[in-house]
């Protein structure tokens, strides 16, 4: 059976920086929990992560970003360099399946499994199976709409679960103010 679970979303726009994630965790072709929390905050709010994919997969990958936080703690790009080379080259967990949307102040960053550690152009960062989806309305409401950050997330994320079987619409949206 496959594990399908979720959809992630952050969008930088008007000084503030929002993440966001539906609830849902499907396994195979079954709903198996729809209020799932798949948004954290990190090092006393100051960074917020989001996680697509194995929910075990991606608790231990949390605790270990948490980690590399600890050792850098001024240096969010450092903290998901660290963790992503760990990723790559630790034996176990190069099998681990899931990826990480983080932002803090001054950064939205994808950190994945194959060693990446991506920083978006614009500021819009959309993971898991309804990332395109919800990636694309964003867009669209950045450059047509007057709405908020968080607005954003929150309506482009109902977009995405109106499309993806995997998303649904038992969101959590977290912000903080930007920096850029």
């Amino acid at each position: 059976m496959k594990l399908h679970a979720t959809t992630i979303l952050t969008v930088r726009h008007k000084g503030m920086v929002a993440i966001g994630g539906d609830g849902q965790v499907t396994l195979d072709t079954t709903v198996m929990k729809a209020d799932a929390i798949k948004i954290r905050p990190l090092m006393d709010g100051k960074v917020l992560c989001g996680f697509a994919g194995g929910g075990a997969d991606a608790f231990a990958l949390l605790e270990r970003f948490e980690k590399k936080l600890k050792d850098y703690p001024a240096n969010v790009p450092r903290a998901a360099t660290e963790l992503a080379k760990d990723w790559r080259t630790d034996r176990a967990l190069r099998r681990l399946q899931a990826m990480l949307a983080v932002v803090d102040s001054k950064h939205t960053l994808l950190v994945n499994g194959v060693g990446d550690v991506i920083n978006p152009t614009d500021g819009i960062l959309g993971v898991g199976s309804g990332g395109s989806f919800a990636i694309a309305s964003a867009r669209a409401l950045v450059k047509h709409s007057s709405l908020s950050a968080r607005e954003i997330v929150q309506q482009s994320l109902e977009i995405a679960a109106e499309i993806d079987i995997y998303t649904n619409t038992n969101i959590t949206v977290h912000e903080l103010e930007s920096e850029t």
